[in-house]
């Protein structure tokens, strides 16, 4: 199995390489490894190296808990993050954190993780969330280096679960320990003998806080909502926006709406413009005090501010399995509405569970969703500040751990 996974790691690469030409990330993720090894830095063998991997952004958010509480204990040592995705590497500077040294991954291969770990020879490692790389993972385990796997969280599908699993339960059980988010992953890894967990919860919540009290005011959305409060689609895909348009239509609905896009190319935020017409304005172009009701984000980095403005969410990936941040707005005080298809996002059913989460198929759902928040909107907002204040501390639970 191992010469299979090397092989199929391999034809990965190649098949990236393959497609660069017309494939946007693909051409990132090869660009970036290009000439890798010259690019990185000098390390001094006395310098004293936490190595934090994450596959993207989302990741990186889990992990900025743990390293700004590892920073606190000791400010001499350095934190090295390494990303597999571009999304990670082109927009990891756009949060506040305490990294030293980021770099992308190099592909697992046996050669590159002997080469990697000689250069940064790191004192301790952390994977973060379901983040398993097997070659690197071994030569860490030879070299006696402590590995964490941080806000892990897996499902009885996984193949480390499965009959023909076997190699990867083996990368498993090299890991120090695993700080889950859930009691069912800790029941999976003790199903196949891994003891070594710890139940901690997930460090986004510790994230989430941390970019409330970091947030920071807008006067183009104050301008634009003039003291009202919005009903916000947050990182919004087509089917969120298009539904959406129903309802708002249908409604006849003069409130005051932020839409901040998951993607914002031109093409994409042109056909937002067609669908709602002279009732939307674009972000970039709000200068005075606008007549219209729907704002346009089409920058990056505006959506957790909108959020603290809002009073109900429409979160968006729901209806293609890719569900974003549901914390973002439920820190705020927001109850959010959002497709069928949670299932791997478990806090998804944490707030459903709760009665600030409303799970939709189609517009009448919606609207019925929308009614019972507006119902009893006072109420729903303190349960979600429960729920945040409930679910914090898992960076703080696992220093102590590992201190």
């Amino acid at each position: 199995m191992g010469l299979l996974y090397n092989i199929s790691i391999r034809l990965y690469g190649v098949l990236l390489w393959l497609i660069q030409g017309f494939h946007p990330k693909a051409k990132a993720w090869v660009s970036g490894r290009k000439d890798y090894w010259n690019k990185l830095p000098d390390v001094s063998s006395s310098e004293q190296i936490y190595w934090f991997h994450c596959a993207s952004l989302g990741e990186f958010d889990q992990g900025i808990p743990v390293m700004n509480l590892l920073k606190e204990q000791n400010y001499s040592i350095k934190i090295l993050v390494t990303f597999f995705s571009p999304s990670g590497m082109e927009h990891y500077h756009k949060r506040k954190h305490c990294a030293d040294y980021v770099y992308y991954l190099p592909i697992d291969s046996p050669r590159n993780a002997k080469r990697f770990l000689d250069h940064f020879n790191p004192n301790r490692i952390f994977f973060i969330k379901y983040e398993f790389w097997f070659n690197y993972i071994f030569e860490a385990k030879k070299r006696n280096i402590p590995l964490y796997s941080v806000s892990c969280i897996l499902r009885p599908s996984h193949i480390y679960f499965k009959w023909f699993g076997g190699f990867f339960r083996k990368g498993l059980n090299c890991f120090t320990l695993f700080f889950v988010q859930n009691s069912e992953t800790k029941i999976l890894l003790q199903e196949i003998n891994i003891h070594q967990v710890s139940l901690t919860g997930d460090t986004r919540f510790d994230k989430v806080i941390e970019n409330k009290q970091l947030v920071q005011q807008d006067l183009k959305i104050e301008q634009f909502l003039q003291g009202e409060k919005a009903f916000i689609l947050g990182s919004s895909w087509p089917v969120e926006e298009q539904l959406f348009h129903t309802y708002y239509q249908k409604n006849s609905s003069s409130f005051k709406v932020i839409i901040a896009p998951h993607d914002i190319s031109e093409e994409h935020l042109k056909s937002i413009e067609k669908l709602f017409g002279n009732q939307l304005i674009r972000y970039s172009q709000l200068n005075d005090l606008s007549d219209k009701n729907i704002l346009l984000i089409d920058c990056i980095g505006k959506l957790a501010n909108a959020y603290s403005y809002g009073k109900i969410a429409f979160v968006g990936g729901g209806f293609t399995g890719k569900l974003h941040n549901t914390l973002e707005p439920i820190v705020f005080g927001l109850p959010v509405i959002f497709g069928p298809k949670h299932l791997k996002f478990p806090e998804a059913q944490e707030f459903i569970d709760a009665g600030i989460a409303f799970t939709i198929q189609n517009e009448m759902e919606f609207k019925e969703s929308v009614q019972k928040i507006e119902n009893n909107l006072i109420g729903l907002q303190t349960i979600c500040f429960q729920e945040i204040e409930k679910s914090k501390g898992a960076a703080t639970k696992i220093i102590r751990e590992i201190s």
